[in-house]
């Protein structure tokens, strides 16, 4: 965990306000990271109330992020646009895109300084790849910052990545428009991979609820409302489906024998024509 000893002022002044919980340090705490706070892991037992499976939740994210960037590497994808990409941990998509690509570039997006904060150090001898703190509903700010540019030619193949972020914008902020910024701001055979909270239950209807109420975004929406997203894009096979069911690398249940929490989210992976 991260030292709490300092006061909170302390960590005010480096913009972090550990007083209240942050969607990418709630993240690390599912995800058994060392950089969260008191009240970031209140919150999380608050939904481990709701959804007791969201520590394999965020597993389940974490793999299909694991798969998608490799598949993405493998089409021959060599700029990657994680936006919101949380704290660094495990096997992060620069990890991924590198290990099949040497020559991919990764940049960072997240608008919690605590991010920054740890992602340059573990950054510092990476070249191709940085850290932006920055606004994803901004496309506008976000495209022109100089690291992104140094890194990102929007004149070639990219991937717009928005894995687990989405519903953390409300609706009236328009996520589906902030996502159709990206896309039209990139060629061509360039890529969209989007994972999202789905309203497929009643306990995800109530874990909405307890998002809403405490950290105040958390927005479950249907698959229906998650597909939108790759309008005007070609649908990959299998499509918009639970996230243990995109690509899997081993055997997984029939979709009607999935557990809450495996359908807590879907996901899918879409190219531009």
């Amino acid at each position: 965990m991260t030292d709490v000893s300092e006061r909170p002022e302390e960590w005010a002044s480096k913009g972090i306000d550990i007083t209240k919980p942050s969607i990418a340090r709630a993240y690390d705490v599912v995800l058994n990271g060392k950089d969260n706070f008191e009240a970031d892991r209140a919150f999380v037992r608050e939904i481990v109330k709701v959804v007791p499976e969201i520590y394999d939740v965020a597993k389940y994210n974490r793999e299909i992020l694991g798969r998608g960037v490799r598949f993405l590497a493998e089409q021959g994808i060599r700029q990657f646009l994680d936006l919101g990409s949380g704290l660094p941990t495990v096997e992060n998509t620069h990890q991924v895109a590198q290990r099949v690509a040497p020559d991919a570039n990764v940049v960072y997006v997240d608008n919690d300084p605590i991010v920054l904060a740890h992602g340059r150090a573990l950054l510092a001898e990476n070249e191709r790849t940085a850290v932006v703190t920055a606004d994803l509903r901004d496309p506008k700010a976000v495209m022109s910052d100089p690291e992104v540019t140094r890194l990102i030619d929007f004149g070639r193949p990219t991937a717009i990545m928005l894995v687990g972020i989405l519903h953390h914008l409300h609706d009236d902020e328009d996520p589906q428009g902030i996502v159709e910024a990206y896309m039209s701001a990139v060629p061509s055979g360039s890529y969209l991979f989007v994972t999202h909270f789905c309203a497929s239950s009643q306990a995800a209807r109530d874990a909405e609820k307890q998002y809403l109420a405490i950290l105040g975004t958390g927005r479950f929406r249907t698959v229906e409302e998650i597909t939108a997203y790759f309008d005007g894009l070609d649908l990959l096979e299998p499509g918009v489906v639970p996230l243990p069911l995109w690509r899997p690398d081993g055997p997984v249940p029939p979709e009607g024998e999935l557990t809450v929490g495996q359908r807590l989210m879907y996901g899918g992976i879409a190219r531009k024509p």
